[in-house]
């Protein structure tokens, strides 16, 4: 399971950190299965009542112009924002 969920982020892991992470679901997938067992059946349902949420309208309002964006950059390159590579090639 482990190495599944750090293929879909991802993730390199050594074989520490995946012996850390597969005590750690263990243990929260073990917690899990405690919460199933607890009786509920006179605990009334929470939600949240969208029906009487008042809601704003959707108005389009002016925002920033590219330049007024780009004035708030630290770097700005051919009208974009400049940014580290966090992403290995």
């Amino acid at each position: 399971m482990v190495d599944k969920i750090a293929y879909l982020a991802r993730l390199k892991l050594g074989e520490e950190e995946k012996n850390i992470l597969e005590e750690q679901f263990a243990k929260i997938l073990a917690f899990v299965d405690q919460l199933k067992e607890v009786d509920t059946k006179d605990v009334e349902p929470y939600g949240i009542d969208l029906e009487g949420t008042p809601m704003r309208d959707d108005v389009p309002v002016k925002g920033l112009t590219q330049e007024e964006a780009l004035m708030n950059g630290p770097q700005v390159e051919q009208g974009f924002f400049v940014v580290p590579r966090i992403v290995e090639v």
